[in-house]
Formats: C-alpha cells, sequence, structure tokens
C-alpha cells in the first residue's frame, strides 16, 4: 500500500538521521559511563607510559650502541604497526596466559578487560613520548651540561639535576597534547567490549537500529573533550614561551 511504503520509507530516514537521538532517554547513562571510562583510559595510559618513556629517551641517547638500537627497535616497532593489533596480542597473548579477576570498579569498569587495554595503550604511547622527551632534553642548551660538569657533577647529576627539570618544562605541553591523542586512541579498545565512549555508540546502534545518531553524538562528545582541551593547550605553550622571552 502507498501509506505502507510512505511510512516505511519515513521510518527508514529517521533512523539514518544524524539528529535522531530518541535513544538518549534509555541509553544516556551508557555515554555518560563512557565518557568516564574513555577519559579514565586516556589519563592512566599516558601516565603510565611517562616512566619507560623517559627510560626509553635516555636509553636513544646513551652512547652505549646496544642501549640505544635496544630503545629504537622498540620505538620502531610500536610506531610502525597498529595499534589494533598491538592490543589483540596483548590481550589474546600476554593477558591470555595470565587469569585477572572479574572485578568492577565503580560499578561499569572491568578490571580483567580494563588493564590489558591501559598496558597495551601504554606500551604504545611510550613510543611516542619517549621522543618528546628526547627532542626536549636535546632541546636544552648543551651549556647547561657543561656548566655542571665544570662544578664537579657527574654525567648522571647533570642529567638529572640540571637537564631533566628543564626538559620537562618544555614537553608539558605535548604531554597533555598526547593525553589528547589517546582520548580518541582509546576508542579501539571497544573492540574487545571495553564500555567506552565508542563501545555506547555502538551498541545503541546496534540495540535500537537508529545508525547515525549515537556515532553523530560519540563525534560531537569527542570533538567537545579534544577541542577545547587542544585550545588550552596552545594557550599554555603561549604562555611558556612568553615567560622564556622574559
Amino acid at each position: 500500500m502507498p501509506g505502507e511504503w510512505w511510512s516505511q520509507l519515513f521510518d527508514g530516514m529517521s533512523k539514518t538521521s544524524f539528529f535522531n537521538l530518541s535513544f538518549l532517554p534509555k541509553y544516556g547513562k551508557m555515554f555518560l559511563e563512557g565518557i568516564e571510562y574513555t577519559l579514565l583510559l586516556a589519563v592512566v595510559s599516558v601516565l603510565i607510559a611517562v616512566i619507560p618513556a623517559l627510560i626509553l629517551a635516555l636509553m636513544r641517547l646513551s652512547k652505549n650502541r646496544f642501549l640505544s638500537g635496544l630503545a629504537g627497535a622498540y620505538i620502531a616497532i610500536f610506531r610502525s604497526t597498529p595499534l589494533l593489533v598491538q592490543l589483540s596480542i596483548i590481550y589474546f597473548g600476554l593477558f591470555g596466559a595470565i587469569t585477572l579477576p572479574r572485578l568492577y570498579l565503580f560499578g561499569f569498569i572491568a578490571i580483567d578487560r580494563f588493564i590489558p587495554c591501559v598496558v597495551a595503550l601504554a606500551l604504545n604511547s611510550s613510543a611516542y613520548v619517549a621522543e618528546i622527551f628526547r627532542a626536549g632534553i636535546q632541546a636544552v642548551d648543551a651549556g647547561q651540561t657543561e656548566a655542571a660538569r665544570s662544578l664537579g657533577m657527574t654525567a648522571w647529576q647533570a642529567m638529572r639535576l640540571v637537564v631533566l627539570p628543564q626538559a620537562v618544562k618544555n614537553v608539558l605541553p605535548a604531554l597533555a597534547n598526547e593525553i589528547v591523542t589517546m582520548v580518541k586512541e582509546s576508542s579501539i579498545c571497544s573492540t574487545l567490549g571495553i564500555a567506552d565512549l565508542m563501545f555506547a555508540a555502538k551498541s545503541t546502534a546496534s540495540a535500537t537500529w537508529i545508525t547515525l545518531g549515537p556515532y553523530t553524538l560519540a563525534a560531537a562528545i569527542y570533538f567537545c573533550i579534544n577541542y577545547p582541551a587542544g585550545k588550552a593547550i596552545e594557550a599554555i605553550e603561549r604562555r611558556m614561551r612568553r615567560g622564556d622571552q622574559r
């Protein structure tokens, strides 16, 4: 019947509309939990990545060819392979042999999936943060090290007390930017059933057959998190540059 055809057409258009948010009353809580999960994944992963990244940066700058080559190989492998592949190897390989307890943080964060994802994201992030640290260390004037050594400091003391504090200040905006990047990259964890923002969008789309609305909402939320954060980081960088020029 013509009326039924128009009804089916209208129903199909409504389900594929960018602005169909009729699912929110029922699934809004899932999106809120997804935002919390996504931010937690990003922040924890980058914070955990800082220490191994610093060690990798120092190894890369070492005069020992073995240490420098080992760090270079690690960085090359993790920067040249897809994050999804790394996540799959770590989840099904390393954590496939380890039985983690089925515990929940805050009622919705599954420890047995959260930890493997954090480990995979941190290992991946450390390869990028290591290069950030290396650039920050190399940006410190060589005269700083020479002055420290002339005062009787060892090479390690000069690095720890003089060079690293200045390098850390240089790389803080880049580290903050890495967290912003990780907010987007963490969406890959939804493939393992992690209840992040992307998982909320996929689950809602599957349950309601409203396809574009949930993904549009997820994209808007990602934008509202990352764009202001990026602008704030740019403002901090400008203030730091003005402070250095004084």
